[in-house]
């Protein structure tokens, strides 16, 4: 099998456009739900709902894609957005949180099918591109991480009610990845793909192999999910504007996939283990400049930090996970692992409003060192037991 650059590029604009969709969601969301509900501390509730609505996605879509391919499931999950985000419009027009809560769980399905992009793109590349193939992918994401923010910036002010607009573009961008998405060719599932099969889930997930794979993926995405939609509220608390807020985000996105295209090339040359523990070092960095002061500087310099560390546990966890599985087993063991990691956001979702009104910006930070030790530890442990770093599994 050769690798399919053309796929590789189409697969990079979808990544695009799902971070359009995506930061342009978080980084309105906290100030939507501050301005819709009188309980500031669910703010960011409708986060919390987006990723529920993802994690409830996950396993059925991972199944349906299965069954009929990849493409018709990354169309379908761009039609579902158009309609959560025409529900987030008719939401805010009659100031309604629990509608927008329940918009925001219909885009999270999007967001559902979205993270297989990056399991296509192992799928299009030849066994030895993997790695380089699933970072070059996610680095697709940087485009979306300055248009997403922008969107809802020039959106904001369209209509009476502030962020309506920004919605109304959030739909028409998903119409684009609609167009894209057509065009993508990924390999039909092979009979035993779709015939399912192999070993049970329990066995796979026994396993340490998926154990750390998703450890690294699962905590990393909560910590970074945790201070990254928290963190427009932190800067509300602080006296910052909304578009720095804005930009803030934007740069956090591009740390979180500028990374990618070298971070393939890092884990063929060190290995996938020292590229999770090299991620947990600079997330941890992110922290420690968080609690060293609250200007857009630090701000800033955090979330870049924090994105990249995201970067190198969640695409060092992501091929991990590819030798825990036979083509049989990908499908159930792919959704497992997204499910999982979904739960962890959903807990750091809910939790984040409600830390950063009660507990403050500094203690979400301190929170965060010691769960950033216990991955680093697990990772040695499991680097000592295999007396290697540089093979996936």
């Amino acid at each position: 099998m050769t690798t399919s650059y053309r796929n590789l590029f189409l697969l990079a604009c979808c990544q695009a456009l799902l971070l359009t969709n995506a930061s342009g969601l978080i980084s309105m969301n906290g100030l939507v739900g501050y301005s819709l509900v009188d309980t500031k501390t669910l703010a960011t509730l409708g986060a919390t709902t987006y990723v529920l609505g993802s994690a409830l996605a996950t396993m059925p879509m991972s199944l349906w894609m299965a069954r009929v391919g990849r493409r018709r499931g990354f169309m379908a999950g761009a039609l579902i957005n158009v309609g959560g985000c025409g529900l987030a419009v008719v939401a805010l027009w009659l100031a309604s949180f629990p509608l927008y809560c329940l918009a925001t769980a219909i885009i999270g399905i999007y967001n559902a099918v979205g993270l297989q992009y990056r399991f296509a793109a192992a799928e299009v590349a030849a066994p030895a591109d993997r790695a380089r193939a699933i970072s070059l992918v996610l680095a697709g994401g940087i485009g979306g991480g300055f248009l997403g923010p922008a969107i809802t910036r020039w959106g904001h002010d369209l209509f009476a009610a502030p962020f309506l607009g920004s919605f109304a573009l959030l739909a028409a961008v998903a119409l684009v990845a609609l167009a894209v998405q057509s065009q993508v060719h990924v390999p039909k599932p092979t009979a035993a793909e779709s015939a399912g099969g192999g070993r049970p889930l329990t066995e796979i997930m026994r396993q340490p192999v998926f154990f750390v794979a998703v450890l690294a993926a699962g905590l990393g995405y909560g910590l970074m999910n945790l201070l990254m939609t928290a963190t427009p509220l932190a800067m509300d608390f602080c006296s910052l504007p909304y578009a720095q807020a804005a930009f803030v985000i934007s740069w956090h996105v591009v740390g979180m996939y500028a990374p990618g295209f070298v971070t393939g090339s890092l884990i063929d040359r060190f290995g996938v283990l020292s590229v999770i523990l090299a991620g947990v070092a600079v997330m941890a960095g992110g922290a420690v400049v968080a609690l060293s002061g609250n200007d857009l500087t630090h701000f800033l310099t955090a979330l870049v930090l924090v994105g990249v560390g995201w970067n190198f546990m969640y695409t060092g966890g992501t091929t991990l996970l590819t030798g825990a599985y036979t083509p049989a087993e990908k499908a159930r063991t792919q959704g497992a692992n997204d499910f999982i990691v979904f739960s962890v956001m959903l807990v750091s979702s809910f939790a984040s409003g409600a830390l950063v009104s009660a507990a403050g910006w500094e203690t979400m930070n301190w929170g965060a060192l010691p769960i950033l030790a216990l991955v680093g530890a697990v990772v040695v442990w499991y680097a000592r037991a295999h007396g290697t770093t540089r093979r996936p599994a």
